[in-house]
């Protein structure tokens, strides 16, 4: 072996250090304990400005928790809001209760629903297919859907995946990646995805995404911290390479620790904590806060803007008290952050150069769904 194979193989991180793995674990108990003193100042439900009609924002896993507020409270301050769902009778259900609840206080909510199951990485090309080719504005992408299947043995989805990495990460990228034509035409638009606090304590090793390997032993927190901190660094890259002219804002958030059907995997013991500290668990209404805040701000843009003309290693990242904050030291690793890049494109079935093509309005192969996106 040679000095500088040696000297690259002995930098090579296996895992997080005790320092940056306790202090993870300290920001996640803080978060826990703290966090409705820290957002104390926030309303409940959050004042949104009123939004017009052709305001268009998409949200995934809108049926439950978290995005079932954002959806709702998006609708009745007067956007056009479209649920990206499994469950398509649900969503309807929902909305008919909805606009019943919302009878004589405006014009009836603007809400449709669309098929998407990101499980499914053929479901999330043809979705972004069927969406770009309406040839309409988007204005706020908001990746909400995700899975915690906490004590569970590992799962691996049909496309080969990991299902914590391909719900959490490869999907929400793939959809974000995918309808940047239609964002542009939105412009100036957003991406906002809804992440954890739990990327503090997570790892990614980008030749082993999946963790099959057997280097690290699977658990579920492994494979949910590390799907989330793979998000946060596939985002900042994301915001990098959009250029200003571009006019789109990437945001990651936090929606605090939140009592949702996160809480259907959780062991007994757990749950029964969960009912014991009502307290210090954030309602999924409040929990919503922070991606609500992301999508409607209007000092969003500008932030996103003076975090790219710094070179902050690090895109914008939203805390559940609603003020910019900093993602883990992990996260600030650049090096790993542009392989994560690389990788997630590979894993994607989409070319190295696929944001600057879209950007220039040329079109793209992907390996699933029908194959193009383009901008018209």
């Amino acid at each position: 072996m040679s000095k500088v194979e040696e000297s690259s193989s002995k930098k090579k991180k296996k895992g997080l250090g005790w320092i940056e793995w306790l202090r993870g674990w300290y920001n996640v108990i803080y978060e826990m304990l703290f966090q409705r003193i820290m957002a104390s100042h926030l309303e409940n439900p959050m004042p949104l400005p009123p939004l017009s009609q052709d305001f268009t924002c998409i949200i995934t896993g809108s049926t439950s928790g978290i995005g079932r507020e954002i959806a709702r409270q998006l609708a009745e301050a007067g956007a056009h809001v479209v649920m990206a769902v499994r469950n398509m009778k649900a969503a309807h259900e929902l909305i008919l209760k909805w606009q019943y609840d919302w009878s004589g206080k405006g014009l009836p909510l603007n809400i449709e629903v669309m098929e998407l199951n990101l499980l499914s990485l053929d479901s999330v090309a043809r979705f972004a297919d069927t969406w770009n080719a309406r040839s309409g504005p988007l204005h706020a992408l908001i990746n909400n859907a995700g899975i915690f299947s906490i004590g569970e043995p590992q799962k691996i989805s049909k496309d080969g995946f990991e299902e914590h990495m391909q719900v959490n990460h490869l999907a929400p990228a793939l959809l974000s990646v995918l309808l940047l034509p239609s964002l542009i035409r939105g412009s100036p638009s957003r991406i906002v995805n809804v992440n954890s606090i739990m990327h503090q304590v997570g790892f990614v090793d980008t030749e082993d995404m999946n963790v099959v390997n057997g280097k690290r032993k699977y658990t579920s927190l492994v494979g949910y911290s590390g799907s989330k901190l793979a998000q946060v660094m596939f985002s900042s890259v994301l915001h990098k390479r959009l250029p200003a002219e571009a006019g789109i804002s990437v945001v990651c958030v936090s929606p605090g620790i939140v009592q949702t059907n996160v809480a259907r995997d959780l062991p007994k013991i757990v749950q029964t904590g969960y009912r014991l500290i009502p307290y210090f668990i954030f309602s999924p209404e409040e929990g919503s806060r922070s991606a609500l805040f992301a999508a409607t701000d209007p000092q969003i843009p500008e932030y996103c803007e003076m975090l790219k003309s710094d070179e902050w290693p690090v895109g914008a990242f939203i805390s559940q008290e609603c003020h910019p904050t900093n993602p883990s030291e992990e996260a600030h690793n650049l090096e790993t952050s542009y392989s994560v890049w690389e990788k997630t494109l590979e894993m994607i079935g989409l070319p190295s150069d696929t944001v600057e093509k879209l950007i220039e309005g040329q079109e793209v192969k992907c390996k699933y769904g029908a194959g193009d996106s383009h901008q018209d």
